[in-house]
C-alpha cells in the first residue's frame, strides 16, 4: 500500500467517526460536514440525490424512524483505496433510546476528496 492510500485510508476513516458522531449528537452541520453535495444513495432499487445539506437532514431522520436513538458502526472495512477515493464495507446497528436493536444494515459507502475536502460522495444501502 502506498503513503497515498494510506493517508486516504485514515482521511476516509476520519469522515466515518465524524459523521457517526455528528448523527448520534444530532449536530446538523457535523452530518453536512461528513458529506458532499449533491450526495447521492441507492437503497430499495431508488437512487436518491440530496443536492443541499437541508434537503439530507430532514430526509434522514425520517428515515431512521420511530424511536431512533442511536446508531453504532460495526465494521468499517478497506475495500479499494486510492489517493482521492476509498471505498468502505459498512455494517451498523440502529438502536432505539431503550438501548434496543432495531436493525442491522450493510452499505457501501464511497469517500472521496474534492477541492481538497475529504466526505462521502455516496453510498448503497440495504438499510430502508
Amino acid at each position: 500500500m502506498t503513503d497515498a492510500n494510506q493517508a486516504a485510508i485514515d482521511a476516509a476513516m476520519a469522515v466515518m467517526a465524524a459523521h457517526i458522531a455528528g448523527l448520534n449528537a444530532r449536530d446538523n452541520d457535523a452530518i453536512a460536514d461528513s458529506l458532499h453535495f449533491p450526495h447521492y444513495r441507492l437503497a430499495s432499487g431508488r437512487m436518491q440525490v440530496w443536492e443541499t445539506k437541508e434537503s439530507y437532514l430532514d430526509d434522514f431522520y425520517a428515515r431512521a424512524g420511530d424511536g431512533w436513538s442511536r446508531s453504532q458502526w460495526d465494521s468499517l472495512d478497506v475495500m479499494a483505496a486510492a489517493a482521492d477515493k476509498v471505498h468502505l464495507d459498512v455494517r451498523f446497528t440502529r438502536f432505539d433510546g431503550e438501548g434496543a436493536a432495531m436493525g442491522h444494515f450493510r452499505s457501501l459507502w464511497v469517500i472521496t476528496r474534492e477541492d481538497g475536502r475529504w466526505a462521502a460522495k455516496l453510498r448503497s444501502s440495504f438499510a430502508a
